[in-house]
């Protein structure tokens, strides 16, 4: 069964940290490009940042300079998201994805606010 579990959200101030993780399970993991998609209210789902199965990166223009994704393929089969510098704008529903599966994560709330 295909599952992908992702935690890490919580509330934090401006200005702060949050460390994402993305936990899969049933699936090919290292062969296949990994991605971060976020959603606030009201608005459109995007692509935060996204990880080739080489280790390249790549990020969407609103985190550049103060996110990073990473992936560990060896044994914990885990993609994380680390976000520094966090910004209220960065407040959503952040969901990681599979695009060997095309499965989704249920999401995690990143809220930022003083």
């Amino acid at each position: 069964q295909v599952q992908l579990v992702e935690s890490g959200g919580g509330l934090v101030q401006p200005g702060g940290s949050l460390r994402l993780s993305c936990a899969a399970s049933g699936l090919t993991f290292e062969r296949y490009t990994m991605r971060w998609y976020r959603q606030a209210p009201v608005k459109e789902r995007e692509v935060v940042a996204q990880i080739f199965d080489d280790g390249h990166t790549q990020y969407g223009d609103s985190v550049k300079g103060r996110f990073t994704i990473s992936r560990d393929n060896a044994a914990k089969n885990t993609v994380w998201l680390q976000m520094n510098n966090l910004k209220p704008e960065d407040t959503a529903v952040y969901y990681c994805h599979h695009l060997g599966t095309f499965s989704w994560g249920q999401g995690t709330q990143v809220t930022v606010s003083s």
